[in-house]
């Protein structure tokens, strides 16, 4: 087989096909595989994305299982090494992303690495060291809000020096930036020779993204969002090409779950149900008490699927979802709701659902759990970070399962129409 260009570690599903989505967009053959595999790699393709499910676990758990993934990914031979994160830094002070950076730092021998979760195309940019998303600061965009990893301070310098236990936290501003690849490497020198072990990367346009690129060629470990990877593949030699994106003829009926309860996919909620489709709300107080909700919502979906797609959805408000966090606790809350979406998720899929979109990164990292996905072909994009994908699955039979992981944050108002019209 050709050689293992790049081996990626996320740390969430829908991060991890992110990620996948720009490396195909950029050329190469990308294979995901949910979380580390038991053999050895079987297909030839250009990169590996290894998807975790660690963003929340305690900090020990997620730098065990991500060292894991780096063992499995350097017996492939990968020749980077990629640690994925979303594009809003989601973390919390203890972690994760500090702790599993130094982990990976200490494996490769390496005493530098960078970190950056710009990506322009879906509005994340990183400006003297603070994020933005779209044009407010990101402990002003709803994400001070989140239910696991609030985030209540835009600057990643401090953000990631709270994190780390030995690493000094230093900056790559964008004057830097944007004098190109050679100015790039300049500073990483002047970094090292300071005593910091990692440096947060300003980024405001892709222009930034494929200058940095170029300047993380000899780098052993990479860090950031998916932004990054639009600037590796030419690295490697490569180029755009259609045949990357490649999946099999999609048919079957459709469907949509969603658990994210981000503004963004409270929106997508909306728009949806205003195009007249079914929708149905998932009660979380009522899977609390007993009631077999799961099964009512398959009962209800069944006779509609045939007349095109439905919503099957636990996405709200921040204001009920403290509500409901208040009463059932916040980690119980969010994974019995997971377990739900999941198991309708599965329940869809053996109804005759072979087209699904699934919203929220947890969300669908339960729901490729549920169905016993292990791997899944990489294929083209619906909206900048959230591309189509093709798995083999036991309840979809031999024709496999088209499905798209949507982070909560990605996405236009309509991506759950869109998502279909784009397969078609």
């Amino acid at each position: 087989m050709n050689p293992l260009y790049l081996g990626c570690i996320a740390d969430d599903f829908t991060g991890a096909t992110d990620l996948a989505n720009n490396l195909v967009r950029a050329g190469m053959r990308v294979l995901q595989t949910i979380g580390v595999p038991e053999g050895p790699l079987a297909t030839d393709v250009d990169a590996v994305v290894v998807a975790l499910k660690s963003r929340t676990l305690p900090a020990a758990d997620a730098v065990s299982q991500s060292l894991a993934a780096l063992r499995w990914l350097q017996a492939q031979g990968a020749q980077q090494i990629y640690f994925k994160y979303c594009s809003t830094f989601d973390s919390t002070a203890k972690g994760n992303i500090g702790p599993v950076t130094e982990a990976l730092m200490d494996a490769l021998n390496t005493d530098f690495t960078m970190a950056t979760p710009a990506f322009p195309d879906n509005h994340r940019t990183v400006f003297k060291g603070n994020l933005f998303v779209g044009e407010v600061l990101l402990n002003e965009s709803g994400m001070q809000n989140h239910p696991l990893t609030p985030m209540t301070d835009p600057n990643l310098v401090r953000v990631l020096q709270a994190q780390v236990a030995r690493a000094k936290v230093g900056l790559i501003d964008y004057k830097v930036v944007a004098q190109g690849a050679d100015a790039v490497r300049t500073r990483i020198a002047q970094l090292r020779a300071e005593g910091v072990g990692i440096a947060i990367v300003d980024a405001i346009s892709n222009d930034d993204l494929l200058r940095l690129g170029a300047a993380l060629k000899d780098l052993p470990l990479v860090t950031g969002g998916s932004g990054v990877a639009i600037g590796l593949p030419a690295n490697f030699g490569l180029k755009p090409s259609s045949h990357a994106s490649e999946l099999p003829p999609a048919r079957g009926l459709q469907a949509v779950v969603s658990g994210s309860c981000s503004l963004a996919t409270n929106r997508q909620v909306a728009a949806f149900a205003k195009t007249g489709r079914p929708t149905l709300a998932v009660d979380a107080l009522r899977v609390a008490a007993g009631f077999d909700v799961v099964g009512e919502a398959l009962a209800w979906a069944e006779p509609l699927l045939a007349d095109g797609p439905v919503l099957v959805y636990s996405t709200a408000d921040a204001s009920l979802v403290k509500s409901v966090q208040g009463q059932l606790g916040v980690e119980e809350a969010g994974a019995m709701l997971e377990r739900t979406i999941a198991a309708v998720a599965k329940g869809l899929v053996e109804r005759g659902v072979r087209q699904l979109v699934v919203a929220g990164g947890e969300t669908s990292g339960a729901c490729v759990q549920a169905l016993d996905i292990t791997q899944m072909k990489i294929g083209g994009q619906i909206d900048p970070g959230v591309p189509w994908c093709h798995a083999a699955c036991a309840a979809a039979g031999d024709e496999g399962l088209h499905l798209t992981l949507k982070s909560g944050n990605f996405g236009s108002d309509d991506f759950f129409t869109q998502a279909f019209a784009k397969l078609a």
